[in-house]
């Protein structure tokens, strides 16, 4: 069996009850008696409810539209993805050899779908303070400014992930060149994705000519 306590230093919580760990890292593939299907059921009503009540507090002037735009940018697949690369979650999960050799490992779905998982023991485990504090923490980590405008417009995470699930590789932002005098800059960048330059694009910094760089890139990808 994997050796789970780095993951328990990850969360910054140790489980007293050992079985719901170990089987809210076991994916179906393992065939065992038991899967995280149903952890992960539990997983994701906690964390709607916590991110909601999160929400609600940090932006009290907010209408409901603005809140529930903010809580779908971050409780879904790839924010959840985000958050169980930034612990290796994927190193701790039981698979088939199987699923092992596709890759599964760095799926977003199975990821995200792990994530939840353990949030659901933590819960069972504990309380929902508990793991409020835990999941609150791991995605302010991830999202450093949560805004609806930064959450929707991170290009750059969506080509990361994109490209890590289809080909293994994440892109290179090349500097091309920098126009205009210094109080007025203009920077242009080049996407590199295996060795072939995918796109490129300008903008008055060297972020948002990356952004926008992205945001093209990801268009041609998922054409």
């Amino acid at each position: 069996m994997n050796d789970y306590s780095l993951l328990e230093e990850k969360l910054d919580y140790v489980f007293r009850d050992k079985n719901l760990i170990i089987e809210a890292l076991t994916h179906k593939s393992y065939k065992k008696t038991y899967n995280n299907e149903r952890l992960e059921f539990l997983g994701d009503a906690v964390l709607d409810l916590i991110v909601g009540e999160y929400l609600y507090a940090k932006f009290p002037k907010e209408n409901e539209g603005v809140l529930s735009k903010i809580r779908a940018s971050l409780v879904n697949e790839r924010g959840f993805t985000l958050i169980a690369r930034s612990i290796d979650l994927g190193s701790y999960i039981y698979l088939s050899s199987a699923e092992e050799n596709n890759n599964g490992r760095d799926k977003p779905s199975l990821l995200s779908n792990a994530f939840e998982s353990v949030m659901g023991a933590i819960y069972l485990d504990s309380d929902l303070t508990t793991v409020e504090k835990i999941s609150i923490k791991l995605i302010e980590n991830c999202h450093p400014k949560i805004d609806l405008k930064t959450l929707s417009k991170d290009y750059k995470t969506a080509l990361q992930e994109l490209t890590q699930s289809i080909y293994g590789v994440t892109p290179i932002y090349d500097m091309i060149a920098s126009f205009g005098p210094d109080h007025k800059k203009e920077f242009e960048i080049a996407i590199i994705l295996d060795d072939k330059e995918l796109a490129r694009a300008k903008g008055k910094s060297k972020k948002e000519a990356q952004q926008n760089c992205a945001k093209i890139a990801l268009k041609e990808l998922k054409k």
